[in-house]
């Protein structure tokens, strides 16, 4: 499956899906010590989102999520890469000052974890299998 959508943040990375139908607060969601998601009830609550294609609607929280983006990328604890059905302003941010490719306006329903995803954040691509 491929889908062009439109571009956030520009790079390419490729690694596994981890796929939530929920929102992703980044400040006070995700530790960014050891890049798991902390957020009580979140169904990925206790996950490492590090090194994988992160896969959700959008994120909500602090505009400070932008900096643990940031942060997170620092430890080496980001993601690979974002996929979003609609970035808002934190993510965009977040994923433009890291360097984390990210996409959005893609059918985020179509992507299951443990896929193997590829994102052209340049492009606008995000490619599943």
């Amino acid at each position: 499956m491929k889908w062009r959508g439109r571009k956030i943040a520009a790079g390419v990375a490729e690694g596994e899906a981890l796929v939530t139908k929920m929102g992703v607060s980044f400040y006070g969601g995700v530790d960014p010590q050891s890049g798991c998601i902390v957020e009580k009830g979140h169904e990925l609550e206790g996950q490492s989102i590090a090194g994988k294609v992160l896969v959700f609607p959008t994120g909500k929280g602090s505009t400070v999520g932008s900096y643990t983006l940031y942060r997170l990328k620092k430890a080496g604890l980001a993601p690979a890469a974002i996929v979003n059905a609609e970035a808002e302003a934190i993510t965009a941010v977040g994923c433009i000052i890291a360097d984390i490719p990210c996409v959005d306006h893609i059918p985020i329903e179509a992507i299951r974890t443990g896929m193997k995803v590829r994102v052209d954040g340049g492009q606008g691509c995000v490619e599943a299998e």
